[in-house]
């Protein structure tokens, strides 16, 4: 598993479950479907949290990356 560009590391968390956390502190839980260089990024099954507490289930989202702070693998 090459991950020598960022990239890389997130080529290998498609179609696997991760967080993506938000400027706003929002975090949105679900299977990364795809991405762009510009890291916008589109999950499914997605569930949004703030605060650490589930608010609502969302099925298929669209993030834009200029929004998105972090993403981690879950």
């Amino acid at each position: 598993m090459d991950q020598s560009r960022p990239i890389d590391a997130l080529n290998n968390s498609r179609n696997k479950r991760v967080i993506v956390e938000l400027k706003n502190n929002k975090q949105f839980i679900g299977k990364l479907i795809a991405f762009d260089i510009h890291i916008n990024t589109v999950l499914e099954d997605a569930e949004e949290y703030v605060d650490g507490q589930l608010k609502r289930k969302l099925g298929t989202v669209f993030l834009r990356g200029d929004t998105i702070t972090i993403i981690s693998p879950q």
